[in-house]
């Protein structure tokens, strides 16, 4: 290989590289198409003659040859939580007391390095200013608390892109994975499409990037091509895409990255992830970071030091919105502070450091047709408005949710109704009230059932609660529900058993409870409509498979009110079988970190009812999980020695990624915790270790290294 040939295709790439970042990032091309073109097609030659030099993060890597077969399910590196949601300042300023309540006590310089703040827009000088958006004087030291503000804590505000929230990964400094949220804890591993979107890196702009990065934005598409886009399917005769965020969502999915590169995908990066030590100390640092990484920012950021700041801005943006190039539905809002968002970390589904301030959606009339009660697998009562169908956001809407007794009665509501309509959090459909003036003469009021309208057994309304609900555990809507909840995705993952099937199931009596279903034979499921032989011996296959599915899944399945799938599993890791969980109290339910009163009495109460006991005593008997993997396992083996202790990971090992030192320790019967307490054994550090290595020898707890890790790993 000629030294000369090497550095030629290196030459090709750094060339390409910078092209497409001023392109695509920066918006300032450095050369014309042609010459581009041109280089790009240099480079392909020579990567044709000389494959074996073909790389990951090449130009040419971007769009893959041949289409996927399928997308796979990966775990997510880091969770990726929702956002909570506020819809008016009133709901800002409760959050804003919430964090502050929870908050440890702040001292100066805890927040790093604030940035200027003339212009009110920072950004490498992309973005200019915008009018009706200067601050009104410079600071140069945090701000008292005063009345009003924020107690010497600035937010950081974003515009929240109506898109698909995506994860990627980088090993020293090259794009390795691409994966779509998902349920947060998993999702779908898309990286070969991820690569066609032209602002994403395929490698870091950095001379020494750091061993792991973690990176998460927003994939979108520009409304002028999504109108194109709907053009050429409009022509082709094809179903037009709903909105933007849809269309980017199914661009996404595509199996055949030539079609996803073609629709022109962007991507604005908000959070990153650095091992412990490398991390910055605020999010506009952060955000900086991702700039000169070469990821797009939105340009449109601000920095906040007082509740009219914010709602400056949010204001300000409610109008301007509608002259930017893509959708936004609201404003993200972020506390600064890096150190005081690991302090205050989660909930079980937000971060408390952060709120979408969302705007409001788009309202719309329509006439009230008719109302339905369905009842969902926890025997809750829910009213649907039947509407005279009307375009909404997008999407033809004839059905919206009345909520709960509570709300008709405030709605007053009539059959022959005009109503206003909107979209709850832009996705859910809801009355938001009731014109009087228009209503017909002898337009009947309508009131909640006093019985179920699936099996017609009074139901009841708990004192302070606003769900009326039917309490009869045999009720068919219970039941389908509870059986749709078991075989789905999350849970059992049951595959054909959906909800078609599930009716036909309970109404042919073939099902009563989930332990029913492990009990069917193929010639049992041959007795319903249009279920063939074939069919129906995979199903029975398919209801088999799911006995492997692990205890924490199972528990989720159960359908416990408020024990969703990350509940499920802070659960099983506490309670490694149903037994413990079942034979303990509320207050050691509680006593689980993550797990509060609320949840824990509904857990408890579950496993005191008869019938709950009778089907896992039936689930049992199955062969389902109901107990963790490494209970199962001799604890004095000498492939777990490390069962019963705790550990904590901190800085950069020298040769082991985290993720691999962590199932190292738990496949030794060992646990990792993210935080040091009392609790705690042992503390591996490496390098550039921080705050953790500090509370660990504040307390006294034993410091490893890697090597001697790995001493205690084999030693017998």
């Amino acid at each position: 290989m000629q030294p000369e040939i090497q550095q030629q295709i290196q030459q090709l790439r750094q060339q390409l590289q910078e092209a497409s970042y001023a392109y695509y990032v920066l918006d300032a091309p450095i050369m014309p198409d042609e010459v581009y073109d041109r280089l790009y097609r240099q480079l392909q030659d020579l990567e044709s003659d000389y494959p074996e030099l073909i790389t990951a993060e090449s130009p040419t890597q971007r769009v893959g040859e041949q289409p996927a077969t399928q997308f796979f399910s990966v775990k997510h590196n880091i969770p990726l939580y929702s956002l909570e949601n506020a819809f008016n300042f009133e709901e800002f300023a409760k959050w804003q007391e919430r964090w502050q309540r929870v908050a440890p006590s702040l001292t100066p310089g805890q927040e790093g390095n604030a940035p200027p703040l003339t212009p009110p827009y920072q950004g490498g000088g992309q973005e200019g200013n915008a009018p009706g958006l200067s601050n009104k004087k410079n600071r140069e030291t945090t701000p008292p608390l005063s009345k009003g503000g924020l107690g010497g804590v600035s937010y950081v505000c974003e515009l929240k892109i109506d898109g698909s929230a995506l994860a990627l990964t980088y090993e020293n400094g090259v794009l390795v994975r691409g994966a779509t949220r998902g349920d947060g804890i998993a999702g779908e591993e898309i990286t070969q499409n991820v690569k066609t979107i032209r602002s994403i890196p395929l490698k870091l702009n950095l001379d020494n990037p750091p061993p792991f990065v973690e990176v998460r934005g927003e994939a979108f598409l520009s409304l002028a091509v999504f109108e194109e886009i709907n053009r050429e399917r409009e022509k082709a005769g094809e179903q037009l895409f709903a909105n933007p965020r849809n269309a980017a969502a199914g661009t996404l999915r595509q199996l055949d990255s030539k079609i996803v590169d073609k629709r022109r995908l962007d991507f604005f990066a908000y959070t990153l992830h650095l091992d412990e030590g490398n991390e910055e100390k605020t999010q506009w640092d952060s955000l900086e970071l991702l700039r000169r990484m070469g990821f797009k920012v939105n340009p449109n950021r601000k920095i906040c030091y007082s509740l009219d700041e914010v709602r400056e801005y949010y204001e300000y943006w409610d109008t301007e919105r509608r002259n930017l190039p893509y959708m936004t539905d609201g404003v993200v809002v972020k506390i600064n502070s890096v150190l005081l968002q690991r302090q205050l970390g989660f909930t079980q589904r937000f971060p408390r450091w952060a709120i979408a301030l969302k705007y409001p959606a788009a309202e719309v009339p329509t006439i009230v047709e008719a109302v339905t009660v369905q009842v969902g697998r926890t025997g809750a009562l829910t009213p649907v408005a039947e509407l005279k169908p009307v375009q909404l956001a997008g999407t033809t809407v004839s059905r919206a949710s009345l909520h709960n007794s509570d709300r008709l009665s405030d709605l007053n509501l009539h059959i022959g109704d005009t109503v206003i309509v909107r979209k709850a959090g832009e996705i859910i459909p809801e009355v938001v009230r009731v014109l009087p003036e228009l209503r017909p003469q002898n337009a009947q009021l309508f009131q909640m059932p006093s019985c179920c309208p699936e099996c017609e057994q009074p139901v009841v309304r708990e004192k302070g609660e606003a769900v009326t609900r039917c309490i009869n555990t045999s009720c068919p809507a219970i039941l389908r529900g509870s059986l749709i909840h078991f075989c789905s995705r999350d849970a059992l993952d049951i595959n054909g058993v959906g909800e078609k099937l599930v009716q036909q199931m309970v109404d042919s009596n073939l099902v009563h409870s989930a332990a029913d279903l492990y009990d069917l034979t193929a010639e049992r499921l041959m007795s319903l409509e249009r279920m063939g032989k074939k069919l129906a011996e995979k199903l029975v296959s398919a209801i088999a498979n799911s006995k492997t599915q692990p205890w924490s899944r199972v528990l989720y399945a159960l359908g416990i009110r408020h024990v969703g799938s990350v509940n499920a599993q802070l659960l099983t890791e506490r309670f490694t079988n149903v037994t413990d969980l079942a034979s303990a109290s509320a207050a050691a339910i509680e006593g689980v970190y993550g797990i509060g009163p609320e949840i824990a009495q509904s857990v408890y109460q579950w496993f005191q009812v008869p019938a709950n006991q009778s089907l896992i005593a039936r689930l049992k008997i199955a062969g389902l999980q109901l107990q963790s993997e490494v209970k199962n396992q001799n604890l004095a083996s000498t492939n777990l020695q490390l069962a019963g202790k705790t550990f904590v990971l901190t800085g950069t090992l020298p040769t082991l990624k985290r993720d691999e030192a962590k199932d190292l320790i738990q496949k030794a019967g060992g646990k990792v915790t993210s935080s040091v307490s009392a609790k705690t054994d042992y503390v591996v550090v490496g390098e550039d270790a921080g705050s953790k290595l500090e509370k660990a020898q504040s307390l006294g707890i034993e410091l490893l290294s890697e090597a001697e890790l790995l001493e205690l790993l084999s030693t017998p």
